[in-house]
């Protein structure tokens, strides 16, 4: 699997998921809180920078490994 970078779109905490705007313009990435805990995070920020991958989820494909960068 290959590393992508994108922004958070929006997250919404309370309801557990968000999206993240992709780099290379491809259709917005889905993220769960799962993921996000996974990482040792407990929040995403609008606009936050992240790399990340994708997995195959039961919606379509789902952002794991989150990393911030700036």
């Amino acid at each position: 699997m290959s590393t992508l970078q994108g922004k958070i779109k929006w997250y919404n905490g309370k309801k557990g998921y968000g999206f993240i705007e992709r780099d290379d313009k491809e259709k917005d990435a889905f993220v769960h809180a799962s993921a996000v805990k996974a990482a040792g995070m407990r929040y995403l920020n609008e606009g936050d920078k992240l790399e990340f991958t994708l997995e195959d989820g039961p919606k379509g494909p789902s952002a794991v490994n989150l990393k911030k960068i700036d």
